[in-house]
């Protein structure tokens, strides 16, 4: 391989992990506390369920069979508390 130059990576890469914490951060800051409230804890029981609804569609996506027919359980479980 005369000739060839090795890759290099950009050392922003490596600051990926950091930076998201950042951003994580900043955005609680602005945010502000969760609610405690019992509509707060609904609205993240909504949240929860949408995660676990875009999850089963990955997992549908790559061919998961079974982490799709997990996924009917961990929903069940919240669809059950916000019923």
């Amino acid at each position: 391989m005369r000739g060839r130059r090795p890759l290099r990576v950009p050392p922003a890469v490596f600051r990926l992990p950091c930076r998201a914490h950042l951003e994580r951060t900043a955005f609680w800051d602005t945010y502000g506390p969760r609610d405690a409230s019992s509509a707060g804890a609904w609205r993240a029981l909504v949240y929860e369920a949408r995660h676990l609804g875009a999850i089963r569609l990955e997992r549908q996506r790559l061919g998961n069979v079974e982490g799709v027919s997990e996924s009917y359980v961990s929903l069940g479980k919240i669809v059950t508390v916000l019923a």
